[in-house]
């Protein structure tokens, strides 16, 4: 059987992650502790499907803390996890919506026919309602 488990350098080959990462989050709890042969980690295959869990999770935006978090949530019977994809869904829609105020910002910069934008009115009244308090979804939409 030992035959089956793979070393740190394995697990590190065929994930694509450095193994300082793959250490780091054997410290942090998101991959369970390994067996040891001779002192060195030695891993079951189906770490490697636990590696791409994290990956997807972490790509999606999900904070290493908020994976230990699903990680043990996933190991009882708590439905907790669902509340933090609702929340972690929120988060997202929030950071999409400004990065769309962003990209529509950039774009009448660009669009503006003043040849220099801090000359354009709309640039004139998002600066003064931006420093007023207002976000820049709302500071743009002046």
């Amino acid at each position: 059987m030992s035959e089956e488990l793979l070393t740190i350098g394995e697990l590190a080959h065929r994930t694509g992650v450095a193994t300082s990462a793959l250490r780091y989050w054997e410290e942090l709890g998101l991959l369970p502790a390994p067996d040891r042969v001779a002192g060195q980690r030695r891993y079951p295959p189906s770490a490697v499907e636990l590696v791409g869990e994290i990956l997807i999770f972490r790509d999606v935006g999900f904070t290493l803390r908020e994976l230990k978090t699903l990680m043990e949530l996933r190991t009882s019977a708590a439905e907790g996890w669902r509340e933090l994809h609702e929340r972690k869904l929120a988060e997202l829609d929030r950071r999409i919506a400004r990065a769309q105020a962003a990209r529509t910002a950039i774009a009448h910069g660009l669009a503006c026919p003043r040849e220099d934008v801090h000359d354009c009115p709309n640039f004139r009244r998002g600066v003064a309602a931006r420093l007023a308090g207002a976000s820049l979804e709302e500071a743009h939409s002046h």
